[in-house]
């Protein structure tokens, strides 16, 4: 019995050490347990952190695109806007010249004295009063005092007409240095033109001045054909008159020598 006591005691110190042992090193694989468990855990959050690091600059970067692309737009517009600003733009000065002046110098100087001028609305009424035609020449013949008078109009007439004509001419001329002075002026502001309107508006001042020469032209050609159909008018009447004088002579009653004298030459 007392053999069978001590094993048995000794079994159950045994088993109590194991026991002890076991309680001892449990907690110790359970801590460890719980340490892994917490690294893993941070493991795992700094990748999340890391993966919304890169989503936040992946953003960031696209954000900035964005905003690159926003400027340029932006800039495009600006560029845009200074085009139609600058194509909008308007001549500081216009250039015109003396064009109306000039005309109007044209006009008087060719209205003066008894000449015809292409200026005169009743050119054709003047001459039709000025040279009579052959049936009122025929009909009613001036007699000596009013044949110089007549004579006279005439005169002065082709006269004026000669010399308003040449003096226009002569005016035209002197001013062509005027008008160089202004086309180029106007060809200078051609070449500086920085926009579609100044361009366009250049372009109208240099046409206005063609037409401002188209009228003088007109104006010189239409004095001169005033001044040969005057000159053609007296050739015309002069010939009218010589005719209806004619006819009148000859149309004259010729009286016959009376019986009984006799006509004898003087020695």
């Amino acid at each position: 019995m007392p053999h069978r006591c001590l094993t048995s005691n000794k079994w159950s110190a045994g088993l109590a050490a194991v026991a002890l042992t076991m309680g001892a090193v449990a907690p110790t694989h359970a801590g460890t347990a719980t340490g892994a468990a917490t690294e893993w855990t941070q493991v795992l959050n700094n990748g999340e952190l890391i993966s919304l690091v890169g989503k936040s600059g992946e953003q960031i970067q696209n954000q900035i695109t964005q905003i690159n692309q926003l400027a340029e737009q932006i800039q495009n517009q600006l560029k845009i806007y200074e085009n139609m600003l600058q194509n909008t733009a308007q001549l500081p000065s216009h250039v015109w010249g003396q064009v109306e002046s000039d005309l109007n110098q044209l006009r008087s100087i060719v209205d003066q004295g008894q000449s015809i001028s292409f200026s005169m609305g009743n050119a054709d009424d003047v001459l039709q009063q000025r040279f009579k035609s052959y049936a009122d020449l025929k009909s009613n013949l001036p007699n000596a005092e009013s044949f110089s008078s007549t004579y006279q109009t005439w005169s002065d007439t082709n006269r004026d007409t000669i010399a308003g004509t040449l003096k226009a001419a002569s005016l035209t001329a002197d001013q062509f240095d005027s008008e160089e002075d202004t086309m180029s002026s106007l060809r200078s502001m051609s070449e500086t033109a920085d926009g579609q309107m100044k361009a366009l508006q250049v372009g109208h001042e240099i046409a206005a001045q063609q037409v401002a020469q188209m009228q003088k032209l007109r104006g010189l050609v239409s004095q001169q054909m005033t001044m040969m159909g005057t000159w053609l008018q007296t050739e015309q009447t002069d010939e009218d008159l010589a005719q209806a004088r004619r006819e009148t002579f000859f149309d004259a009653e010729v009286k016959s020598i009376p019986e009984g004298q006799k006509m004898e030459p003087r020695w």
